[in-house]
């Protein structure tokens, strides 16, 4: 008796599994054409630490530099001193700094360009699970599930891909999707190929063999 529960008992947790991710709400297939979702629409790069950033202030070269943004969300430039820029626009940072440095520099002009990419930590899609290389992935506009796989090296031999789940918080409540990763990779079912937003996490979990 004892060996015919150990036996039932996977099939059992896989039956749960199943049910939980059949009852999760389903995303519709990417756009070819840029998102219709207001989200990527409007959306803009912020700056987030570890990204490298020209700034160039006209006629005061002396001033002018590439910063990398400090853990903090910070850079220090020679005038003046830990400007906060995480979360941030380039054009936003530049008028910013042109208001500094208005205290030193008659009518100053900056540009801000980003040269090196990080992006802030709440704006990188998490992939944890069976990827071949889960991490955190910077996003970029229109990204889709499939770049996404693509960006983690796809998945293990031991994944259930058509089991797994994305988290996106949607008017501040977090939401669960499901997702068919089988279906999109190995099968080549371009309609189970969804939208990616800013902060999404991808689950992906062992199958049960």
């Amino acid at each position: 008796m004892k060996n015919i529960t150990m036996v039932r008992l996977p099939a059992i947790v896989l039956a749960i599994c199943f049910t939980a991710a059949c009852s999760a709400p389903r995303l519709p297939p990417a756009t070819t054409q840029p998102s219709l979702t207001t989200s990527i629409d409007d959306y803009f790069y912020l700056i987030g630490p570890g990204d490298t950033l020209s700034i160039f202030v006209w006629r005061n070269e002396e001033v002018s530099g590439s910063f990398i943004v400090r853990p903090d969300g910070k850079i220090t430039t020679s005038l003046v001193e830990d400007v906060e820029v995480a979360g941030k626009t380039p054009t936003q940072l530049a008028r910013d700094l042109e208001q500094s440095l208005s205290k030193y520099i008659r009518d100053p002009i900056v540009t801000v360009s980003v040269t090196g990419f990080s992006g802030p930590f709440s704006e990188q899609v998490r992939v944890i699970g069976e990827a071949s290389n889960p991490q955190a992935v910077n996003y970029k506009q229109n990204m889709t599930l499939l770049d996404l796989m693509i960006a983690v090296g796809g998945l293990t031999e031991f994944a259930a891909g058509d089991s797994a789940k994305l988290i996106r918080v949607v008017d501040g409540k977090q939401r669960e999707y499901a997702l068919k990763l089988d279906s999109l990779i190995k099968d080549g079912d371009i309609e189970e190929n969804v939208d990616i937003l800013p902060g999404d996490i991808l689950i992906i979990p062992e199958a049960w063999f």
